[in-house]
Parts: C-alpha cells; structure tokens; sequence
C-alpha cells in the first residue's frame, strides 16, 4: 500500500539493505513496501547528508528526526482489500461464455463507485492469476537462504520425580543450498525458546543467511494472508539485530519451502528411529544424544551427488555468511503503563517504579525491558531508560525527572536508607539495629522515611546516649515502634535498669500449667 507508515524497526532494515546495494526493486520486494512507500523513506534518509553506516549508528530517537517529519504521510489506499476478496470469484466468472475483463470490472465499479480504473483493475487481477497454479523448480544460491520449521512428531524425555513422558516439539532449520542441517527439542514453542533456538542454530552454521523462510508459525507471523503479511515485533527484533531478512511462505504452500519439508523427514529417519528405544531423563540429556545424531546426519554422503551436506556447506556456504554479531540476541519484552502522579511507572513484572519526566503525568506509555535495560516510550520518543531492578516495590528514581520542589526538598533531607543508617550508626549499635527494622518494616522503604525522621528528632531532644539505652531497652520486644522509642524517652524508661528477668516473658507461677499436666 502507498504511503504506509512504518515502524523504527523497519527502517533500520531499509538502510541495512542500501548499505548492502540493493536496489529499489528488491528492498521493495524483500520488505514488502509499496515503491512510494519506500522512496518517501528513502528520500528523507539522504536529505540528512549522512552515509549509511552512520545512520545504522544513530539512536532510535536520533532516526525519529530524520524520518517521522511534520509532513502527513498519503492515507493508506483500502480499495485493495476490497478487490482482492472478489479475486476468487471474478476468476470463476471468467469461465462463462461471453465474461471478460470489461464485464467484471464494469460490475465492479457499480458496487465500488470510487474503484480502480480498468486499467488498474487488470494489473491487480493479472498479479493475481500469475500466482495461481504455477509450479517451478528452485534452485537455491548459497547463503540466501535458512528454512525454519517445526517438526510435526515431537521428541520427549521421563520426568525422574513422576514418571511421565514430557513432549518436547523440535525445530528443524536447514539451508537449502547445502542441506546443512540444525535440529534442537525446545521445552516448549513459545517464542522465547523458538528464538533461543535460532540463535543458537546461527551460532552452529557459524554465520548469518540473508533471508529466513519460515511458514505461518504464529510465533514468527503477526498476520498472513494470500497477498501480505506482518511479522510478529520480536521477530522484527531478532532479523534487525542479525541484519538479515524475514520471509513467509503463503498459507497452506508447503512446496513454498520443499528443502526443511525433506529435512523434516530425514531427521525421522535418521534421529528419531535411532533414539525411538532410548530414555533421556532430562531436555539436556536428549539434545545431547540429538547433536550427535545431527553430526553423523550432515556428514552422511550424498546418494546422487559428490560429498555431503557438510563438505558442499563448508566449502561452498559457509565463507558467503554474514558474520555473527559480538553477542546473541536477546529478548526484549514489552508492556504499557501509565505514569502516576508520583511521575513513576510499574513494571509489573518485577513490581518494580521506575522514574520518567514529571511532565509525563498521566500519560500512556509504552515500556521495553530486557534482562539489563528498562525502556520508556511515549510514540517513538524514549522518555527515560533505567538500568533493571528486581526488587519488588521499590524506586528507581533519576534526579533530573523529579519537579524542582521536589528535587530541592529531596536533597534537604537526604531521604534514604543509606543516610539514616550512617546516622544510627554513630549512635550505636542498638540504634542501628532500631533502624534497620523500622527501614525493613514496610514494603514501601519510602513508607519509613517518616518514622526514621522522628527517631532521628528524638534522638536530638534526648541527646544520642539515652537514645542508645532506650533502643536497647526496645529490642526486647519482637516489632519496634518509632511510638515505643518516643514512650520509653518521654516515660524515663530508659534510665531504669531492666531486671533480670525478661519484662516481655511470661512470668512462671502456679496457674500456668505446662505438656507434663495433661499426659
């Protein structure tokens, strides 16, 4: 469709494949990008006078700039799904004595007043039936492309503790040049262990195709149909950080990706016959005894032809690679929040807050995390991004996000852990301990402050010796209060000497009976 809006993610991938001198057509084609599309893009990445490798440096937030300007891209064309439901039937009619083209499109244009043109309405219909029915042979290029697919029988291991078979659905991965081959049993197929998997398949072949064939697995897939298709975000994520290119057979096609399709029954005849009387008492245990097999699989000699899948992709294949990055691909997750009014936002996950602007107040926003970084958008605009923490129901608060009252009232108090137990600690060891329970009294740290600050106070009126006594004096119970501190200072308590026995105990008398009295 002309003048699509499209995602951070997307561009990126546009100037990754300039970089490598594709041309218009086939960055057009790889990515399924209307031309115009395309060239508004284009055109606004090299009005900013930068080369490529440099835009590929720039920041999410820096490419913004470049490529989301105040113009209004053109409304997405819609008429095109209309058509395109009329395909099947329009090809049907064709068939009956006396329908042609001008028949069917004068039809059209009664129902769709403001429908494409005849001329335009052939070129849809004549793509249309170039794809109906035809059948080629592919002959595949090295390098260009990995199958990815799942197996349809699943492997499994016994569980030691209860004795029950767990099913483990397998990838297969191929490369049709070569029919070099990776095979790997995943816990389950969510998309976690799919691109672990992945990544761990380009780590074996020791190097990056240029396109990735996978069927409409809904873990690579967001929406397919006959004439386009999105891929899901994380997929997105995994091709831009490999810079390689996503691709997707059409639905029901197999004969789309014939190679993974054999390699998914040799790997019946050559892994699962072999293992079909074998126990694996763990997923470790059955991937070891399945890289094995794999081995003996891509080194097996061809039939037909000199060599085998390893000698063909080691000598021919693997050098036309992409090189691997410095590090593999890690999964970013996402969600959405709102900033409350204390300008923070909950990561659910970790129930952790996480500071943005103030000005934000309010807002929807969109948050991205992985196992080291925590995101904050609003649109493509990064808002704040935080080192992740994982401890529940605590703060992580930049300085530069707070109002300027509150920065200034913060740094007066000097409000945190650290700074009352550097005080306690210049009382004296009851006092510290004191501290310690009060900070550790709520779930909310910030939840204490208060009570550190009246201690603190007390402290000052009474001077730091009796308050050390009347903390020792309060130690004997199981919570401490900052009201029992202030109750034991303003009652004098503190300076009476405890007694020997414990004045929170129970005092042993002849009404108290203990086990011995009802044997």
């Amino acid at each position: 469709m002309a003048n699509k809006s499209i995602g951070m993610t997307q561009v990126r991938r546009i100037i990754q494949l300039k970089a490598e001198g594709l041309s218009k057509l086939k960055i057009s084609a790889a990515l399924h990008l209307h031309r115009a599309t395309l060239d508004t893009y284009l055109s606004r990445i090299e009005a900013s006078g930068k080369s490529y490798p440099e835009l590929l440096l720039l920041s999410d937030d820096q490419l913004v700039n470049l490529v989301y300007t105040s113009s209004v891209l053109v409304q997405v064309d819609e008429r095109i799904d209309a058509l395109q439901k009329q395909f099947g039937y329009y090809r049907k009619e064709l068939t009956r004595p006396g329908v042609t083209r001008r028949t069917l499109w004068e039809e059209y244009r009664v129902i769709c007043t403001e429908g494409y043109s005849y001329t335009q309405f052939c070129e849809h219909f004549a793509r249309y039936l170039k794809h109906t029915h035809a059948t080629m042979h592919l002959t595949h290029r090295a390098g260009d492309f990995l199958q990815v697919d799942f197996a349809g029988k699943q492997l499994h291991y016994v569980d030691t503790q209860t004795g029950q078979l767990i099913d483990c659905p397998v990838l297969v991965c191929t490369l049709p040049f070569s029919g070099y081959t990776y095979v790997e049993a995943l816990p389950t197929a969510a998309q976690k262990y799919m691109f672990g998997a992945m990544n761990r398949c380009l780590e074996y072949i020791g190097g990056v195709p240029r396109n990735i064939l996978s069927d409409n697995m809904k873990q690579y897939i967001g929406k397919n149909s006959r004439y386009e298709f999105t891929f899901q975000e994380l997929a997105d994520q995994w091709s831009v950080h490999y810079n390689t290119n996503l691709e997707a057979t059409r639905p029901r096609k197999p004969k789309d990706k014939p190679t993974v399709e054999n390699t998914v029954y040799q790997s019946y005849l050559r892994i699962y016959a072999r293992i079909r009387d074998e126990e694996f008492h763990s997923l470790y245990e059955l991937n070891l005894r399945v890289k094995e097999l794999l081995i003996s699989l891509n080194q097996a000699s061809f039939q037909k032809l000199p060599g085998s899948r390893h000698t063909r992709f080691m000598r021919d294949e693997q050098p036309l690679l992409k090189p691997l990055p410095q590090e593999s691909f890690t999964i970013k997750h996402a969600t959405v929040a709102k900033v409350q009014m204390n300008y923070h936002v909950i990561l659910g996950e970790d129930k952790h807050l996480y500071s943005v602007p103030y000005q934000y107040i309010g807002q929807m926003t969109k948050i991205t995390y992985d196992d080291e970084h925590v995101e904050v958008y609003i649109g493509f605009q990064r808002i704040a991004i935080h080192k992740r923490d994982y401890r529940n129901h605590a703060y992580s608060t930049i300085a530069s996000h707070m109002p300027e009252k509150h920065l200034r009232y913060s740094e007066t108090l000097g409000w945190d852990s650290a700074y009352f137990l550097s005080l306690a600690a210049k009382m004296g060891e009851n006092s510290e301990m004191v501290f310690n329970k009060i900070l550790a009294s709520k779930e909310f740290i910030e939840q204490t402050y208060r009570a550190c600050i009246g201690l603190k106070r007390l402290s000052e009126i009474y001077e730091p010796k009796r308050f050390e006594a009347a903390c020792k004096r309060a130690l004997n119970a199981s919570r401490v209060t900052y009201g029992m501190i202030k109750n034991i200072l303003e009652n004098n308590l503190d300076k009476q000497e405890q007694s020997q026995m414990n004045l929170f105990s129970i005092v042993d008398h002849e009404n108290i009976r203990g086990a011995k009295n009802y044997n």
